[in-house]
């Protein structure tokens, strides 16, 4: 009866594989202490600014909040320098690419392109709202072959998508890159720059899209508060665009998506440059030394400029990552991302990192001296 009743190409769908919770590693192993550098999560958790204004706020989670989050676009604009009204926020960057898809993508009919891997959501959203996917493979050493994905493009794609940094390989392409692509692509086509993880990368200024905002006119940047502020759990996102492409996002865009305390927490979010600062030097140095070591314990570490690691270690992958599971320390297996081979580790705080790095060890020399 089910399948008379839905769509059948839902048949076809998978659901999202997110990465393993602290507590179901605590219950499956009998641990008192897991650490958690699966889900590239802020190492230092979330500013306390923010969670005093959470306190403050908290009384008024019984309001709605206002629509369109104009507070926060407002100050989103002032720190970003664009318009208030080329910025749109959402609950996640999720789902601004829904919106994108659901408002520019004509089903049947537009097709949307993108790298493979990526991130899940193009593919998922893109196919749920009856739109073809098509993926370019990276390059080998996971740089962005630009000819090969233009090879895809024609007069009915109706967006590219490019997540710079990328994940989970954490490489970055110059915005110079970006921009030259951008040109190229028919006039109807958005390139949308997915820039998640670009607080992270080095100089900044060389590899985010937000000075070319202006001079591109089919340019929509993605960003998120869920790394560099902490705020994955609250769903926080939102797009930079075009202000008539921003116009009717709004338009179609779910009233209260963005909840008070979310907004709220925004706010504040942006107030505080000292967990910022703090946030990037511990990443920063963070990532300096689990590329080093890992290095040093014989695994193949690839250069990155996010808050994660991709690497592959000198023995079975998921032989690994089990064996680190049970000695409660969670890493992401790359098996969705169809990369068996391969393991993403997320920047942790010192402790955490030693730990992570101590315990690897640990498996590796057992792995060796039984093989």
């Amino acid at each position: 009866m089910t399948k008379v009743l839905v769509r059948p190409e839902m048949a076809g769908f998978k659901p999202y594989s997110p990465g393993l919770s602290i507590d179901e590693i605590k219950k499956r192993y009998g641990l008192a202490r897991v650490i958690k550098m699966a889900s590239n999560e802020n190492p230092l958790g979330t500013s306390p600014v923010v969670l005093e204004r959470l306190k403050n706020a908290s009384p008024l989670a019984f309001r709605y909040a206002q629509a369109g989050s104009p507070a926060l676009s407002e100050r989103l604009g002032r720190h970003l320098g664009v318009p208030a009204s080329c910025v749109v926020a959402g609950n996640g960057s999720d789902e601004i690419i829904d919106l994108l898809l659901r408002v520019v993508a004509r089903p049947g009919v537009d097709n949307v392109v993108a790298f493979k891997p990526c991130f899940s959501i193009y593919d998922v959203q893109s196919r749920l709202c009856g739109v073809e996917f098509r993926q370019a493979p990276l390059n080998p050493d996971f740089s962005f072959p630009f000819d090969r994905l233009l090879s895809l493009v024609d007069e009915n794609t109706a967006l590219v998508f490019v997540t710079n940094p990328d994940n989970p390989s954490g490489h970055a392409c110059p915005a110079s890159d970006l921009a030259e692509l951008a040109a190229l692509l028919p006039e109807r086509t958005l390139l949308v720059v997915d820039e998640a993880y670009v607080d992270f990368a080095a100089p900044l200024d060389v590899y985010s899209m937000l000075p070319h905002l202006g001079s591109i006119p089919n340019l929509v940047i993605l960003r998120t508060f869920s790394k560099m502020y902490g705020l994955a759990g609250l769903r926080l996102g939102y797009g930079v665009m075009p202000e008539w492409l921003a116009d009717l996002l709004l338009r179609v865009k779910l009233p209260f998506s963005v909840n008070i305390l979310a907004e709220q927490a925004g706010l504040a979010a942006l107030e505080d440059d000292i967990f910022v600062s703090e946030t990037l030097r511990v990443v920063s140095e963070g990532r300096a030394m689990l590329e080093r070591e890992l290095s040093a314990l014989g695994c193949k570490v690839w250069p990155s400029q996010a808050n994660f690691l991709m690497f592959a270690p000198p023995m079975d992958a998921r032989t690994l990552f089990e064996a680190l599971l049970e000695r409660g320390v969670i890493i992401r297996p790359l098996t969705s991302y169809g990369m068996p081979e391969k393991l993403r580790v997320s920047i942790g705080n010192e402790d955490e990192n030693l730990e992570f790095l101590a315990k690897t060890a640990e498996v590796l020399r057992d792995n060796h001296r039984y093989s």
